[in-house]
């Protein structure tokens, strides 16, 4: 929307009520006086009056409409307005500014009501703010459809609100409106974390609907998140995204070449963690080691790689012992692998000392390492977390 578009209309509608007085029903003559008087209800009683008499009373649809903005009644706003519109354009310029300063009015109270979560995040306050968000920003919405950033805030509350399949729609209206790859890596998160959800689901009960359904959102994803890099092909959270997508729905083969190829042609921190993140999921632990390694050299605080480290150290250890355990043979060394982690587990708690599962996993590999002292302190660590 251009800039020169986005005003607040100060003064509404009074100024223009009286322009052809002399010609005006008498309903309309008897609701002008009423909304100078502010009496809306009466003013609406004799509007109603007014369109069933005359169906193709713009004036009369339009002047319903004004109320409705006035009484906060949006959806009913919008139907006026566009009744009047479908009559004639005659009122065209004051229905688009006053739809534009509605716009402006909803969307600041939407931010505002947002922003209040973060400052109290209290169940039931953040639940009340919230709520109040997506009704503004669904009314500014339809107060201005082409206004891509609108719709973008409004899948972020539903986000927050758990209700990611509402956030669907407005995500899909973002990326055909938008111009940044947030849209696309948001939508990606959504069809992939559905996938992990039903993936977990179908290792538990082994109902062959969720191995179908847990593959068809990790298709889905990779549909929207491949769609998004061939328009941001360096953007660092949908490359991350759709690492992870490869990973979740097995296409390790494709995400290996696609990876290894845009590190070594574009070798940048995110490049390499991600092409090791497809290592990792593929059990290529040394390999993905290195990888991660790559992107410390390049930032020696990327936490993200940090962690990851740490993760397949753990990973290997237990990749060992179980391979061991499967030949009835005891194998020590993957206890090496859990002492390699440790370096990196504790540097992540200098970054981040309020991580729940940093320091759960640290106990454990405390633990499997005879350290009780230490697992004893990560554990209440963990549980003095929880309970904030």
């Amino acid at each position: 929307m251009q800039s020169s578009k986005i005003l607040v209309i100060s003064a509404l509608f009074l100024g223009m009520l009286f322009t052809g007085f002399q010609c005006a029903s008498t309903e309309l003559t008897s609701a002008k006086l009423y909304i100078q008087q502010k009496n809306y209800t009466k003013a609406l009683e004799v509007l109603r009056k007014d369109v069933e008499k005359n169906p193709q009373s713009d004036e009369g649809y339009y002047l319903m409409g004004t109320i409705y903005g006035e009484k906060g009644q949006y959806d009913s706003l919008v139907d006026a307005y566009n009744k009047s519109l479908a009559i004639s354009n005659k009122f065209e310029k004051d229905i688009t500014n006053q739809r534009v300063h509605y716009w402006v009015t909803l969307t600041q109270a939407g931010v505002a009501s947002f922003k209040r979560v973060s400052v109290n995040p209290d169940k039931d306050s953040a639940k009340i703010n919230l709520d109040k968000a997506a009704f503004s920003f669904q009314h500014a919405i339809a107060m201005e459809p082409d206004s891509d950033y609108t719709y973008y805030l409004l899948a972020l509350v539903y986000m927050s609100q758990q209700q990611s399949d509402k956030a669907i729609s407005p995500l899909e209206q973002y990326i055909a409106k938008g111009k940044t790859a947030d849209g696309y890596v948001y939508l990606g998160s959504i069809y992939y974390d559905k996938g992990n959800r039903l993936k977990d689901l179908y290792a538990q009960k082994k109902n062959i609907q969720d191995s179908l359904s847990y593959m068809e959102n990790f298709n889905k994803a990779i549909s929207i998140l491949e769609e998004g890099r061939a328009k941001y092909p360096n953007d660092a959270k949908l490359l991350g995204t759709l690492s992870s997508a490869y990973v979740g729905a097995n296409k390790l083969s494709v995400a290996m070449g696609a990876f290894k190829s845009l590190a070594e042609s574009n070798p940048k921190k995110e490049n390499y963690y991600n092409y090791g993140v497809v290592l990792l999921g593929a059990d290529q632990f040394e390999n993905a080691i290195e990888q991660f390694k790559k992107s410390l050299d390049l930032d020696p605080n990327y936490q993200n790689a940090i962690y990851n480290i740490a993760v397949a150290y753990v990973k290997w250890g237990t990749d060992i012992n179980a391979k061991a355990e499967a030949k009835s043979e005891k194998d020590e060394t993957y206890k090496d692998k859990y002492r390699q982690a440790i370096p990196y587990l504790e540097n992540y708690t200098t970054l981040d000392n309020n991580d729940v599962k940093i320091w759960d996993l640290l106990g454990k590999v405390y633990a499997v390492l005879g350290m009780s002292d230490k697992a004893k302190d990560a554990y209440d660590k963990v549980d003095q977390l929880r309970k904030k």
